[in-house]
């Protein structure tokens, strides 16, 4: 598995090195002993998996706060989506700033987005399925977001705000200069 550093070399993309022949292909999407080469040292809890129906639905931006914040480790398992990772580490030199990558199944590229981090995606095509590994289990008074449009985090989406999908939830998300981080 290769790992690349992104533009905040906190966010990483791992590439699955992908053995193909008549069949198809086989991939090691996870192993620990390879990552911890690589200095990827987590221990992942749980796997959570969503459907997107329409293109254009965004998920996010979403983080859980200590002692329940969440490493995870993003994939697409049909489709393609537009994944953003949000730095709202306070004193990070890259706070506000944000990764910007497309996955797709087609590839199989992984982002790893870790503590620290608000996490958001877009669908760019339908029926688009995700699946992400996370480091601490899900735990709903701890649940956090940040608008996913916020104008000061200056993300260019792919998609429109009156075309985008989204939660009531999402939709009433924070500012980030709205939030008090807790990282």
């Amino acid at each position: 598995m290769k790992v690349i550093e992104t533009e905040i070399p906190a966010v990483k993309l791992l590439m699955p090195r992908r053995f193909g022949d008549s069949r198809g292909w086989f991939a090691e999407t996870w192993n620990r002993k390879a990552l911890l080469e690589a200095g990827v040292d987590l221990d992942f809890v749980q796997d959570n998996q969503s459907l997107s129906v329409p293109s254009g639905t965004v998920r996010g931006l979403h983080f859980q706060s200590p002692p329940f914040a969440q490493d995870k480790l993003v994939r697409v398992l049909r489709g393609a989506i537009v994944d953003v990772a949000v730095d709202i580490r306070r004193d990070s030199p890259t706070y506000g700033r944000h990764v910007m990558v497309r996955l797709d199944a087609a590839e199989g590229a992984q982002l790893l987005v870790p503590k620290g981090f608000a996490h958001g995606f877009v669908t760019l095509e339908p029926e688009t399925e995700v699946l992400y590994k996370v480091t601490n289990y899900y735990a709903p008074q701890h649940d956090h977001g940040v608008l996913w449009n916020d104008p000061d985090l200056g993300i260019a989406w792919p998609v429109q705000e009156g075309a985008a999908h989204l939660s009531d939830k999402d939709l009433r998300q924070p500012r980030l200069r709205d939030i008090q981080t807790p990282f």
